[in-house]
């Protein structure tokens, strides 16, 4: 489902001014909020480039905005002017969720990343860069986004920070990082962090689905758990499962000396005649996949080979670790380019065609960040700071649901011509 890009013509303009005033409020002024209303217009408006440089030339101020100076004053808006961009996006969702909100949707964790050049802007340095696809100079951001049945859009967005750069005070404070980020941060963590911030909104929608950039972390996946959620998250083909329930040897009490006399024994302890662990390889070497369609697209039957079993977790088995982890789905997906894998904790139930469709939901997010970037340039940004990036994603994030919100409104259109007028009762007036 594509986002809808309209023609800019008068009406749409004013529908965009109208969707810009809705967040005056969460602007310390009335000129901010009137810049940000020229900042989304150029968002949307067609350039190869939607830096503030190529921006400021391409859009006309509205009536009783004057400035001598467009780009400075752009510049302002972004990089320096303090609006809580929290307060913003808190506002954008509430109005995006109120047409597409639904408890069946489905919350997204990603991450994404911004090639750069040097060393200054915020949260830069040689790491993985999906964007070039290898190491590269570059920024890295952890990212919610919403899938849900009419309309898929981002919910949040925050900047990674390495550890070179939380261990340098200087660094922090030149990039202007709140105090309250300038901490060891792991991108799971961050992630929590922005799913608990939107759900206590009232987003509905009780899966989560991520990458295995998040899965392999056991902590991560029973965080999830804890919150009452449901989760299909990637793993590696580096973890071992059990494929039948697992027994143990549980010592009789604390202190209990181990075999031979040894070191006190206090863990549960695999028993001889159990079944060992073996590797998700070796899983999906022995076990049959079926071929599952979960969608139908504009070029015909989305379709591919799976399994899913249920398998018990076994990280940590020799030292009992996972003694009493309750089993867990695992979805394996011949690809291309090999096998991946997924661990989930959807109810015991579940069949696989729902857990595919849920499953391969995580292309909304491919999607939303290619037109992110391609079109409203999320990776344009040529600022340092920590606030200039942030506020940038937030009023690209506001162009989106702008232009989903304009799609929506299409499509009733189309529906209630299609329709046709409504039949006049006999009777009535009629109107001329």
């Amino acid at each position: 489902m594509k986002t809808y890009t309209p023609n800019l013509d008068a009406a749409v303009l004013e529908r965009l001014r109208e969707y810009a005033a809705l967040f005056a409020p969460d602007f310390p002024q009335a000129k901010p909020a009137r810049w940000a209303g020229v900042y989304l217009h150029g968002l949307l408006t067609d350039g190869d480039r939607k830096s503030i440089e190529p921006l400021s030339h391409r859009v006309p101020l509205p009536a009783g905005l004057t400035s001598t100076d467009p780009e400075q004053a752009l510049q302002q808006f972004v990089s320096q002017s303090p609006w809580d961009h929290e307060a913003v996006l808190r506002r954008y969702r509430a109005q995006v969720g109120a047409t597409f909100a639904h408890p069946d949707a489905v919350f997204v964790i990603d991450d994404t990343t911004f090639p750069k050049q040097g060393r200054h802007s915020v949260g830069v340095q040689r790491q993985y860069c999906g964007a070039l696809g290898k190491k590269a100079n570059c920024q890295a951001a952890v990212s919610i986004h919403y899938a849900a049945p009419m309309g898929h859009y981002p919910l949040a967005l925050r900047l990674f920070l390495p550890e070179s750069w939380v261990a340098d005070a200087g660094r922090l404070k030149r990039a202007g990082v709140p105090q309250e980020h300038r901490r060891e941060r792991t991108k799971g963590q961050i992630a929590l962090d922005l799913l608990d911030r939107v759900r206590g909104e009232g987003l509905p929608g009780r899966v989560v689905l991520a990458d295995a950039g998040y899965g392999v972390s056991g902590d991560f996946r029973q965080a999830l758990a804890d919150r009452g959620l449901h989760y299909i998250v990637g793993v590696t083909d580096e973890a071992v499962v059990f494929t039948t329930p697992p027994v143990w040897d549980r010592p009789a009490g604390r202190g209990r000396v181990g075999p031979a006399g040894g070191r006190p024994q206090s863990n549960p302890q695999l028993r001889p005649d159990s079944p060992r662990p073996v590797r998700l390889r070796d899983v999906a070497a022995r076990t049959p996949l079926r071929r599952v369609t979960w969608r139908v697209g504009t070029k015909g039957r989305m379709s591919g080979r799976f399994a899913w079993v249920r398998v018990w977790p076994g990280v940590g088995w020799k030292r009992g670790a996972c003694a009493g982890s309750d089993p867990v789905w695992l979805l394996i997906e011949e690809q291309a380019d090999g096998v991946k894998y997924a661990f989930s904790n959807l109810p015991t139930g579940t069949s696989r065609l729902r857990a595919v469709r849920l499953w391969k939901s995580r292309w909304h997010v491919e999607q939303g960040y290619q037109q992110m970037k391609e079109e409203l340039g999320l990776d344009h940004f040529e600022g340092r700071s920590w606030r200039g990036f942030h506020h940038h994603a937030a009023m690209v994030m506001l162009a989106y649901g702008f232009l989903l919100l304009e799609r929506e409104r299409a499509r009733v259109e189309r529906e209630r011509a299609a329709d046709g007028p409504s039949p006049r009762k006999k009777g009535s007036p009629s109107r001329r």
